[in-house]
């Protein structure tokens, strides 16, 4: 299996639910109420239920692990931008911008709602082939 280079990109979406929301809440034991309760959630910051950011991160994760070879990371830097609400659906888009040492790789990271830039970031990755 071929590795991922300069220049490769790849993407992910993911229709956020009510149901995601309370699925990755369930699963990482963040039980915030501004993700979890509508009530509390309108009178906040966003006015309503969002996605927790770290959600909007794994759909980063998927768009990096669509590049070719076995991509693991090493590190991630994020700017969350704006809010996701039930509803949305979020574009993950990754493109490898340059070869550093060895077999680790700088990539570009964003996500985007319909509407606007929900988050920005750049990861370091290795890229390794992947023997069958």
């Amino acid at each position: 299996m071929p590795v991922a280079e300069p220049g490769d990109t790849a993407t992910q979406a993911v229709t956020v639910t009510e149901a995601t929301i309370d699925d990755y809440a369930t699963v990482t034991g963040d039980d915030n109420p501004l993700h979890l309760d509508a009530e509390y959630a309108a009178d906040g910051l966003f006015g309503g239920r969002v996605a927790h950011g770290m959600f909007t991160a794994g759909v980063v994760s998927a768009a990096l692990a669509a590049l070719p070879g076995d991509v693991v990371y090493d590190s991630q830097e994020l700017s969350f931008e704006a809010p996701v609400a039930p509803g949305d659906t979020v574009t993950a888009e990754v493109e490898v911008v340059e070869q550093l040492d060895g077999d680790r790789l700088r990539v570009d990271t964003v996500a985007a709602t319909e509407e606007t830039t929900v988050l920005t970031g750049e990861a370091t990755v290795l890229s390794l082939p992947h023997d069958s």
